[in-house]
C-alpha cells in the first residue's frame, strides 16, 4: 500500500478537527462545572460572613458601595438579630498583593469596630503570603474587636499597629489596605458609625 502524501490542506484539516473536538470537549467540561464553582463561591461567601459576624439570625438584601480608592465596589450584608442591627459584613479588596488582587470579608459591629475577618480569594505565595488566612496562622486573629478609630491600620513598619507576617510585608499591608477600604466606606455609609 502506498503512504498517502502529507499536504497543506490535509494537515490544515486534520489540525481543523483537532481543534474543533478540543473546543466541544473544553466547552462541555465549562458546562459541567460551572454550577458546582458558583455553589462553591456561594457557599464560601455564607460561610464567611456567619464567620466574621456576631450571631445574627437575618440579612438585609446585599447592596454595593463604591469606595473612595480602588476600582471595583464593596458588597455590604447588614445583619440582624430579632430585628435589631448587630453589625455589617462587608467583601473588600486590594489590588496590592504581592500577587495581585486580593478579597477579604470584614465583620464590623456597629460602632465600626472590627468583629473579624476572612479571605476569600488569593494568589499569594505559599508558606509566606499566604498567611493572612487564619486556617494557615494567628496574623487575622489581631484585627479582632479592634476599633480603627484608635488602633492604626497599617504594619508597625510603617507607623502602625500590625504586626506583619515574618518575610511577607507586602501581602500584610494589602490586607490592612482592604481592611482601611471596608472601614472608610463603612463609616461614610453609616455616618460615622450611627447607622
Amino acid at each position: 500500500m502506498a503512504k498517502k502524501e502529507s499536504t497543506i490542506a490535509n494537515m490544515v484539516l486534520t489540525l481543523f478537527i483537532i481543534t474543533g473536538v478540543a473546543g466541544v470537549a473544553l466547552s462541555f467540561v465549562y458546562n459541567a462545572t460551572k454550577g458546582p464553582i458558583a455553589e462553591a463561591k456561594q457557599a464560601k461567601l455564607e460561610e464567611a460572613i456567619s464567620i466574621v459576624l456576631p450571631e445574627f439570625d437575618g440579612l438585609k438584601e446585599a447592596y454595593t458601595v463604591k469606595p473612595e480608592t480602588g476600582n471595583d465596589e464593596l458588597t455590604f450584608y447588614d445583619a440582624y438579630k430579632a430585628d435589631e442591627y448587630v453589625g455589617t459584613a462587608i467583601r473588600t479588596f486590594t489590588d496590592k498583593g504581592f500577587s495581585g488582587r486580593i478579597w477579604i470579608m470584614i465583620g464590623f459591629a456597629p460602632d465600626g469596630a472590627i468583629v473579624n475577618t476572612a479571605v476569600l480569594e488569593h494568589k499569594e505565595t505559599p508558606g509566606l503570603g499566604d498567611k493572612m488566612d487564619v486556617a494557615i496562622s494567628d496574623f487575622p486573629n489581631q484585627f479582632e474587636g479592634k476599633d480603627p478609630k484608635s488602633w492604626k491600620l497599617s504594619v508597625t513598619k510603617d507607623g502602625g499597629d500590625v504586626q506583619a507576617i515574618t518575610a511577607a510585608t507586602i501581602s500584610s499591608r494589602a490586607f490592612c489596605d482592604a481592611t482601611r477600604r471596608a472601614y472608610d466606606s463603612f463609616m461614610n455609609k453609616n455616618n460615622g458609625g450611627t447607622k
